[in-house]
Parts: structure tokens; C-alpha cells; sequence
């Protein structure tokens, strides 16, 4: 799929050298169809390695994607510089009389505070709320889906004994729903977080379907049934270091983290991470993107109820 982004975004080159399909600007508008428009929350604290990672998740299907970056005003950015989220990226307040075809919304390293404890949980609630009647479909991601089945359901999210790292077998539950058109009986997605939902909190509510979970990583997909809200407790967006990245970065600050799990081979930590989760992460996207926000989706985007 052509994903359409800035000219002079950082993460259009990497992209480029891996041979994936990115569109700028110029060219985009010379072709008469209309893209889908999606935005994306990035609440990272690396905002520049998760663009890279879900334009590459994005980048499968023959449709024509127009992304938007979308930042908090309510919070600062501590590992992303000030000068790219002004280039790159737009406050709530300039968007929020547009409608969009699709919405993402990341996770976050907030997650061992209650929810109503972080500085930019009112402005949050705001954009969740406005996504029921601006955004066709809204995919939430780790934390993001927490906070997106606290606000919209009030399931709450609980602490774990451990922090859950590595890469996890799931099962799929239900083949015959759209979004998980051609998975396998079971797929691996990597989970990296401290809290979890509970599996009886959301069969609570009749609106929501779990479409995969696994033994250890506990609920792995959530979906309200018109597909509104897709909630995803892993990252099948991340890259194949990233896991160790953060393995590292955590264990040179003295946390002595335990080595992700079923990720390194021999759980040797110097050897590379062996990907196991790419197709996966790219049929979820691509189902996404193809049932719920283009085929779902009006023409005329100020349509959108």
C-alpha cells in the first residue's frame, strides 16, 4: 500500500530502504482518489522508531493511506526533540472538527499509575470520546487498549506480579470475524507491560468479542462487534529489536530485567532476536484497514456517524 506521509519525515527513509512503498506529498496529490485518513495518537516516549514501525505494519494492502501524527498538549515529550513533534505531528485542537476513516492510539509508559493519576488523562478521555462520532474505527494498542476499555467500559486494568516481555503463542478464537481473516490456529505477538485486563471483566459485556488470547499473556485481542474499537493488549507493530532494545536499556539502568521470553535464540541476549510475528502483524493491520475502516467507511468522510 502507498502510505502517504511528509516529504521530510525521518521514518520515509528507512522505510524507502526496505523496499516499502511511501508516497510523498507531491505525488499524492496528483492522483485522483480519495485515501483513507488515519491518525495516529503516539504516546511512545520514541516517537520516531513507533512511526517507523506502524507505517511499516500499514504498508499492505493496495489502498492509498493518508497518516496524521497527532501529539498532546497536556504533555511534554522527554526522548522525542520538541522540533520534530512541531514539524511533525498536530495538536487535538486542529483536528477536532475533521473526521477521520481511522484512528490509532499507542501505548504508553504510564501504566503502574492509575489511570486518573496521569496529567493528560482529561485530554485523553476528550479524544476517546471524540472518536465515537469523528472516527470510523479506532485500533488501540497495549496500554492505549487499557485505557480504551477503562474509559468506554469501565474494565480495569490490574498489576502484575512480573513484567510480561517476549513473544507469546496466541490462539485465534474466532476465524470467521473479518479481522482475523487468514491467521492460523495459533500466531506469536510480543507483549511488554506490567498490567493487564482480566478475561471475565470483558465477557461482562456482550458488546465485546475476544478474538485471541494465550496462557501466559492472558487476552491478546479484543473487538466491539461492529468493529468499531479494536483493542490489542500486545505490539504487533514492534521491529525485531525492539524487545532487545528495551531489554538492554533497562538492564544498563540497573533494573536487572529478566530476558524476554521465547525471543532470543538459546535466550542468549547478544544473539539476534528471531521475528516470528511479521505476517501476523500485517494481516491485523491489513484486515483492519480493508474491513473495518475502507469497506466500513463512507465516501464523503464528513459522512461518518
Amino acid at each position: 500500500m502507498p502510505i502517504r506521509v511528509q516529504n521530510d519525515l525521518p521514518a520515509k527513509q528507512i522505510l524507502e530502504e526496505e523496499n516499502i512503498f511511501i508516497m510523498d506529498e507531491t505525488r499524492a496529490m496528483n492522483q485522483e482518489i480519495r485515501p483513507l485518513e488515519i491518525l495516529i495518537l503516539n504516546l511512545m516516549p520514541f516517537k520516531e522508531d513507533t512511526e517507523t514501525q506502524l507505517l511499516r505494519a500499514l504498508s499492505n494492502t493496495p489502498l492509498q493511506v493518508d497518516c496524521e501524527f497527532l501529539m498532546l498538549s497536556t504533555h511534554i515529550s522527554k526522548h522525542t526533540s520538541q522540533s520534530h513533534l512541531n514539524k511533525f505531528y498536530v495538536p487535538f485542537s486542529a483536528v477536532k472538527h475533521r473526521k477521520f476513516d481511522g484512528m490509532i492510539i499507542t501505548g504508553a509508559p504510564v501504566e503502574n499509575m492509575e489511570f486518573e493519576e496521569i496529567n493528560y488523562w482529561p485530554e485523553l478521555t476528550e479524544i476517546m470520546e471524540w472518536t465515537k462520532s469523528h472516527v470510523q474505527s479506532t485500533f488501540h494498542i497495549c496500554w492505549g487498549a487499557q485505557a480504551g476499555l477503562y474509559y468506554h467500559y469501565g474494565i480495569p486494568k490490574y498489576q502484575r506480579p512480573v513484567k510480561l516481555s517476549g513473544v507469546y503463542r496466541h490462539e485465534c478464537l474466532h476465524h470467521r470475524v473479518p479481522l482475523m481473516r487468514s491467521f492460523d490456529d495459533y500466531f506469536y505477538m510480543p507483549h511488554s507491560r506490567n498490567t493487564e485486563v482480566h478475561e471475565e471483566d470483558i465477557l461482562k459485556h456482550p458488546e465485546l468479542t475476544i478474538l485471541a488470547k494465550s496462557p501466559e499473556a492472558g487476552v491478546g485481542i479484543v473487538m466491539r462487534n461492529d468493529g468499531r474499537q479494536i483493542f490489542v493488549q500486545g505490539h504487533p507493530e514492534y521491529d525485531r529489536m525492539t524487545l532487545a532494545n528495551e531489554y538492554h536499556r533497562d538492564l544498563g539502568k540497573g533494573m536487572n530485567p529478566a530476558i524476554p521470553v521465547n525471543y532470543f535464540e538459546n535466550d542468549d541476549p547478544d544473539s539476534r532476536p528471531i521475528l516470528k510475528w511479521r505476517n501476523m502483524a500485517n494481516t491485523l493491520y491489513s484486515n483492519w484497514l480493508n474491513y473495518y475502516v475502507y469497506q466500513a467507511t463512507p465516501y464523503i468522510i464528513d459522512d461518518i456517524r
